[in-house]
């Protein structure tokens, strides 16, 4: 489902989400109070409450997985890192059971999958996406099915509601990281998911200045257990990073609303550039994939040329980055060698084009 980052439905009746994205997680009113949240630094607290240890709980952190909890639609864990919060789902899986999960997707969930397989804790299976009946097929005997949509970095698209359906109708939980798509755009917990993933690094806090996770259920069982396991492990996040990241959200829905406008924008415009053999865009969102028609030297040669995009590997900020994909040896080998990662910000679009137009214009054979 892709909904309008303005005029989304809530969950919270009478508001909307780009008025939740400012509201939620906020102090209550009473004379004198902070405005926003502070920061509450803190490893030990008086005993005889609900928290005693800095592990347990912050209030910095409370507010910042009630301000997600809203926009999502359940009940929100932070972790230090999306990493972090993949670790904690991937922990629950059964020695020798079955995770589905898309063959092309973030590969540090990738590589925590390879990891546990060569060690003998589960059993992957790499999947297209697209191919529905490839995917209600292979739930059949899995434990947990994973999920992204749009995939990092193909973009491929997945019917969340057939195979979450195929996937509980064989007993397996569902899991989707909704990192490329935030909120505001899809709301998988709507479909019936059991959990929701983010790296809360891209999107959500905005800024590439800060590392965090989060996961999202309506499911309180599994929140309760989850949350044991962070405790256990101490997978914490920072109350500054918590902090920072709930600054972030504030500004959610105006940055995805213009990333979004950039990159419609740049894809029409991209579709008619003679060095490109192909344009990636699931109709939605800030990330768009392009394929040089040269392949990987000239995919190299655009990220070296660019002089207002800056050539790194993160996304979802504010500035605009792009990265050729299989630089890196953990990508799938089924990515294009001259596929190039484009996270749109929110520049003038002009001045996007100007510098990326100028780029491709010297990556033509």
């Amino acid at each position: 489902m892709v909904a309008d980052p303005t005029h989304g439905s809530s969950p919270t009746p009478g508001l909307r989400l780009s008025t939740l994205a400012v509201t939620a997680g906020r102090p209550d009113k009473t004379p004198d109070a902070p405005f926003n949240t502070p920061i509450t630094m803190a490893a030990t607290y008086v005993a005889g409450g609900d928290v005693e240890y800095g592990r347990y709980g912050n209030p910095t952190w409370t507010a910042l997985e009630d301000a997600l909890g809203a926009l999502e639609g359940g009940r929100c864990l932070t972790f230090a890192s999306g990493l972090a919060a993949v670790a904690t789902v991937l922990d629950l899986v059964g020695a020798d059971a079955k995770v589905v999960v898309p063959r092309h997707a973030y590969t540090g969930t990738i590589m925590q999958l390879a990891d546990l397989e060569a060690r003998g804790r589960l059993r992957a299976e790499l999947v297209d996406v697209t191919d529905t009946e490839a995917m209600v097929a292979a739930c059949a005997d899995a434990a947990l099915v994973w999920l992204e949509s749009p995939t990092n970095p193909a973009l491929e698209v997945a019917d969340i509601a057939t195979i979450t359906a195929a996937a509980h109708e064989a007993g397996a939980y569902v899991v989707v990281d909704n990192t490329f798509a935030t909120p505001l755009l899809q709301r998988p917990l709507e479909h019936d998911v059991d959990l929701v993933v983010h790296s809360a690094t891209k999107y959500l806090a905005g800024h590439s200045d800060v590392q965090m996770g989060a996961i999202l259920t309506r499911d309180d069982e599994l929140h309760a257990v989850l949350k044991g396991r962070r405790d256990l492990v101490g997978a914490i996040p920072g109350p500054f990073e918590a902090w920072l990241t709930l600054r972030g959200l504030r500004t959610l829905h105006l940055r995805v609303e213009r990333a979004q406008a950039n990159a419609q924008e740049l894809v029409r415009r991209l579709g008619e550039h003679p060095a490109l053999s192909e344009v990636r865009y699931p109709g939605f969102g800030g990330i768009v994939s392009i394929v040089l028609a040269q392949g990987e030297m000239a995919a190299d040669l655009l990220c070296r040329k660019t002089r207002l995009w800056v050539h790194a590997t993160s996304l979802g900020g504010v500035e605009s980055t792009l990265e050729r994909r299989r630089r890196w040896k953990s990508e799938a080998a089924t990515i294009p060698d001259g596929l190039v990662r484009l996270s749109v910000g929110v520049e003038d679009v002009e001045d996007l084009w100007d510098d990326l137009r100028a780029a491709l214009d010297g990556c033509v054979g």
